[in-house]
């Protein structure tokens, strides 16, 4: 497959990032050929059978970008934009972020380019399974295994794992990760990444001498990821003043009530009629004046264009690749603290990996081992990043990457090339 069929502005921003960071370390340029572009990408088509009795052919993606360090990881995000240049580039940041974090997995991502709000239960099932089976062939316990993303929870996760289990004959619960407790999930698993975001904001503040009980935040997103994280930094003490779905933004300066939030957004599964606050636009909440912000939404949110209208003092990337390498520097420039997504939002595949762990061992932890152990990792994982930044003089994104390519670039050398 020719490179140019996964570019996208997405994969262009992964590669630059990569480059940066590989250029810095002094990667040795045939191994940096080799992490440019994915190990494998795959493009199935799924038709499925519609309510009205017709037949719909969505197209859906696998794309698995390196596996040095172990079986692919990565999420399944079901969305209008999902292409596979935005799955490659999400690919290429699974295996800096599960190398960030010490996990013994490399990076994948899949997707199918759907709205599932206009699914019903029924479609979604049936996408699914028929999805599952196309990808069969690519993934598997030792392989690559699935998780939840954008659009996608543990019902969908269920559904992977029911039909490759009857393919197999009998139960695979290892195959994904963000399943439901009662099949082989783990407690904790559904609100890790947003309460792994606010660990690291914690631990940032602490760096920072910040009194986070006196601290505004924003969070854009308000899906798994951000309504966690809403509910998190409350129980901290930290007044919320503005939060978006895909509908818009809400924001109160005396701060918004969470948890009839969360009641609503639990309820019509979006914000869209909600009465607390004044009703602003996505890209106007983040302009908004605060301590905290959590972008937790879409790709590249965060660019040339507004990058000097962000007025925090941390920036905790929620989502994958909210921030552009443009806005970058100037969010740096103006003193902003950036927590970046590879580090911010780990929580996800560090409990995923728990979870696959506990799957292969029929042995399971409660949740405060669950959280305990989240907390250990994440927060030795920030205080590597910081070090690495102060050490070589760069910003905390930089030095994450540097750290995740590093150990991923000294396992291939140490593995050589089969060829």
């Amino acid at each position: 497959m020719a490179a140019d069929e996964w570019h996208s502005a997405t994969s262009a921003m992964a590669i630059q990032q990569f480059d940066i960071a590989a250029r810095k370390l002094g990667v040795d340029p045939n191994v940096a050929r080799r992490l440019r572009r994915p190990d494998r990408a795959l493009i199935v088509s799924v038709p499925t059978r519609m309510d009205n009795g017709g037949v719909k052919v969505f197209t859906g993606y696998r794309v698995q970008h390196n596996d040095v360090l172990g079986p692919f990881k990565g999420g399944i995000r079901y969305h209008p934009a999902v292409n596979l240049g935005e799955v490659a580039a999400l690919a290429m940041w699974m295996t800096w972020k599960c190398s960030l974090v010490g996990l013994p997995l490399g990076g994948a991502k899949g997707g199918i380019t759907c709205d599932p709000a206009a699914l019903s239960r029924h479609e979604l099932q049936s996408m699914t399974r028929r999805f599952t089976a196309e990808i069969i062939n690519v993934i598997g316990p030792e392989v690559d295994v699935p998780a939840p993303d954008m659009g996608t929870n543990e019902q969908v996760m269920a559904w992977i794992m029911d039909t490759y289990s009857q393919h197999k004959g009998h139960a695979v619960p290892e195959i994904v990760t963000g399943k439901p407790v009662a099949i082989g999930g783990t407690l904790g698993r559904r609100e890790a990444t947003g309460r792994g975001v606010v660990y690291m904001i914690l631990e940032a503040a602490k760096h920072l001498n910040i009194e986070l009980s006196r601290c505004t935040a924003v969070v854009q997103g308000f899906g798994n990821v951000g309504s966690v994280a809403v509910k998190e930094l409350a129980n901290i003490g930290v007044k919320v003043i503005g939060v978006s779905d895909r509908t818009g933004g809400f924001v109160d300066e005396k701060g918004l009530p969470v948890e009839k939030l969360l009641e609503l957004a639990d309820k019509n599964h979006s914000l869209e009629g909600c009465p607390y606050g004044d009703k602003i636009s996505n890209e106007q909440l983040l302009e908004l004046k605060c301590d905290v912000l959590v972008p937790a939404a879409l790709e590249m949110q965060i660019t040339k264009a507004n990058a000097a209208k962000i007025h925090c003092r941390i920036l905790a990337e929620g989502a994958n690749g909210p921030t552009t390498p443009d806005a970058d520097t100037i969010l740096r420039e103006n003193g902003i603290f950036l927590i970046p997504d590879i580090l911010a939002n780990a929580g996800g595949v560090v409990v995923s990996y728990f979870e696959w762990v506990q799957d292969l061992q029929n042995f399971f932890w409660n949740e405060v081992e669950v959280n305990s152990k989240l907390r250990e990792i994440l927060v030795k994982s920030f205080h590597e990043v910081l070090r690495m930044s102060e050490k070589q003089d760069v910003d905390m994104r930089l030095a994450a990457l540097m750290i995740g390519i590093d150990r991923v670039t000294r396992a291939m050398l140490w593995r050589g090339l089969y060829a």
